[in-house]
């Protein structure tokens, strides 16, 4: 496959982590990691105004969805100009990128011979490393997939060996803060790996809506919020969506200084290699004092 479009960021992350970077001539209007694949054509646009607060952006997404519309378009012509022999997207999340379903509309309108399409939906870490080597062979450079899961793996078991015998800290992770919904697939996974019991959500399951007063009653150690999307600077522009909840203060978290929040656009909502660094982030987040501050300032910050 000598012509790759991805259109799903973290599915450019893969590619790039190939060394197949030189191969990609498309991309989506979210792709924006390694800075470089800034310069390619892009082939997605969202639906709706993306500016506004989490409890604005909810409602409008939440309108399309009940309207049965489409929540990101998908530029035929841009992706035919391009002639790709390879198209990446996914069939995980409707409402965090373009659908498998508006790409195969797409396509469909093609005349001639088509690209070969590979839409993928990981919903735990091992599906994630799994993709890597999908990916992999689909752009046929297999032994370079095998290679790249084989080091990921190994500093995730690096990480997990160092926080396997630290006290469990109890913490909440937010993947929207209004309304409030946990995070379900690989987070509760790299909560573990970090030293850490996750109170909300499951490995491998969606992410759902969590109701102020079960947070409240949890009493967390510690809360993670990363609304899936923002960047740092965003997501602290957000907190009052929490901060100003009845009881905040009294939280165990929040008087102990362990509310954080984190970049969640760069590391923990994309299923691709940057989730090892999601893992040392927050096991610096619970466990400084043996993980230092890795990413602090960065990102993410304590609020």
């Amino acid at each position: 496959m000598n012509r790759i479009v991805s259109l799903l960021p973290s599915l450019t992350e893969i590619v790039c982590g190939l060394d197949l970077e030189e191969r990609l001539v498309g991309r989506s209007h979210e792709c924006d990691h390694p800075p470089s694949v800034a310069s390619l054509p892009v082939c997605t646009a969202p639906s709706f105004d993306v500016t506004g607060s989490s409890a604005e952006i909810d409602a409008r997404v939440r309108r399309l969805v009940r309207d049965g519309l489409s929540i990101y378009r998908v530029d035929p012509e841009a992706l035919r100009a391009l002639e790709p022999d390879l198209v990446l997207t996914q069939d995980q999340c409707e409402v965090c990128a373009a659908s498998l379903g508006d790409v195969e509309r797409a396509l469909a309108q093609w005349t001639g011979g088509q690209p070969q399409l590979l839409s993928l939906a990981p919903a735990t870490l091992g599906d994630v490393f799994g993709d890597v080597g999908r990916v992999a062979r689909a752009a046929g450079v297999a032994a370079r997939g095998e290679a790249l899961v084989a080091s990921l793996l190994e500093r995730i078991s690096t990480l997990g060996e160092r926080s396997g015998a630290l006290p469990r800290t109890r913490v909440a992770c937010l993947e929207w803060l209004d309304p409030l919904m946990t995070s379900g697939h690989w987070i509760p996974e790299l909560v573990a790996l970090a030293g850490g019991e996750n109170l909300f959500g499951s490995a491998g399951a969606r992410s759902v809506e969590l109701a102020w007063e079960a947070l409240a009653a949890a009493d967390p150690d510690a809360i993670v919020a990363f609304p899936c999307g923002f960047d740092l600077s965003r997501t602290r522009a957000e907190c009052d969506a929490l901060t100003s909840r009845p009881g905040w203060a009294a939280l165990r978290a929040v008087r102990d200084g362990r509310v954080f929040i984190a970049d969640g656009n760069a590391l923990f909502n994309r299923p691709g290699p940057r989730l090892v660094e999601s893992a040392k982030a927050l096991a610096a987040m619970l466990h400084p004092e043996v993980f230092g501050s890795v990413g602090e300032g960065v990102t993410w910050e304590r609020l």
